[in-house]
């Protein structure tokens, strides 16, 4: 059995056109107001370095046993979420 070779079609005059608008680099859509950018390396002095971690340090903090509590405490209320889901799905 021999095989037929199918009829291909070309398509020389087919052109392909630029786009109607100008590529545009895309924009941060949360872009900060200091200017940071993520993709940018920080290189600093250690002195700015320290500043950095002192401001971080400063800010809220939650000891192990009060996150473990509160850790807990969403286990348990999404657990019950989910186990009521389920309960609602099989009725």
């Amino acid at each position: 059995m021999q095989k037929k070779p199918y009829p291909t079609k070309t398509f020389e005059s087919l052109q392909v056109a630029e786009p109607a608008v100008a590529y545009q680099p895309a924009q941060p859509q949360n872009s900060s107001a200091d200017g940071w950018d993520p993709n940018v390396p920080f290189h600093g002095s250690q002195e700015e370095w320290w500043e950095h971690f002192h401001r971080i340090e400063e800010g809220p903090f939650m000891s192990l046993e009060e996150y473990r509590k509160d850790f807990e405490a969403w286990k348990r209320k999404y657990h019950a979420s989910r186990m009521k889901k389920e309960s609602d799905a099989n009725r």
